[in-house]
């Protein structure tokens, strides 16, 4: 569960390192957001040189979250940062890399995240 101006760290080789929580996309009104929704967000901190500049709203995919994931077989999972990865309008990941592990969650969906990821926990 993520709330509304919270810091994510940013998995992929995107440019962006740090961004902030802004909003779900879809669901009106809403003030948190849970793994594998898809937020805007606003970008805090870059690379130099990158492509994504400071201060950009871009969209983004949350794939780790501090808050515990619940599975109907009664394993817990819990992270130890919240962490998203950065796509475009149809969906895609706008990186060529993405870091660290990423829940089975996201099979349904962004099945493109998990092609690149190093680890499907």
């Amino acid at each position: 569960m993520i709330f509304i101006r919270s810091h994510l760290d940013v998995a992929d080789n995107s440019g962006a390192k740090i961004v902030s929580f802004i909003g779900v996309i879809g669901k009106k009104n809403k003030k948190f957001g849970h793994l594998g929704d898809v937020i805007t967000a606003n970008v805090k901190k870059v690379i130099p040189n990158g492509p994504i500049k400071k201060g950009e709203v871009v969209r983004a995919v949350v794939i780790r979250t501090h808050f515990p994931i619940k599975r109907k077989d009664g394993v817990c999972i819990k992270f130890d940062k919240n962490a998203c990865v950065l796509i475009d309008k149809e969906g895609n990941p706008r990186a060529t890399r993405i870091f660290g592990p990423v829940p089975r969650e996201l099979r349904e969906r962004f099945g493109k995240i998990l092609s690149l990821a190093p680890e499907v926990i």
